[in-house]
């Protein structure tokens, strides 16, 4: 696994684990509400992922972005996909974005290339 997708999945993880260890109700139901949001529903987890995605870059949270491209790309959404996300994000976020816009297509090219290397 690329060293970026797994010190961002490890680092997740484990502070994720410290978080809820702590048993603080509305933390835990935070956690709960997130995960349910991404459900299955009237809309499908694919197209509520790219929203979480647009709205990550909007807000500029480059750990938010890196998890939702994760999300979107185990869901077989393909590179031209997520440019038009990219793309969504920039105009409605303006050139602020566009640093993100950077990493967030670093983080893609390395979930590609991890791919490659494990089908390869």
């Amino acid at each position: 696994m690329s060293p970026l997708i797994k010190e961002f999945n490890d680092y997740r993880s484990k502070m994720n684990e410290v978080i809820l260890s702590k048993d603080n109700l509305v933390m835990k139901r935070l956690w709960n509400l997130d995960t349910n949001t991404y459900a299955e529903g009237a809309l499908d987890v694919k197209t509520k992922e790219l929203l979480g995605l647009v709205a990550s870059m909007v807000l500029r949270c480059d750990d938010c972005i890196k998890y939702h491209l994760g999300k979107v790309y185990e869901l077989g959404v393909s590179t031209e996909q997520v440019y038009e996300v990219f793309a969504v994000a920039n105009i409605v976020g303006g050139t602020i974005v566009i640093p993100h816009t950077r990493r967030a297509a670093e983080y893609w090219e390395e979930l590609e290339k991890d791919a490659e290397q494990q089908n390869g």
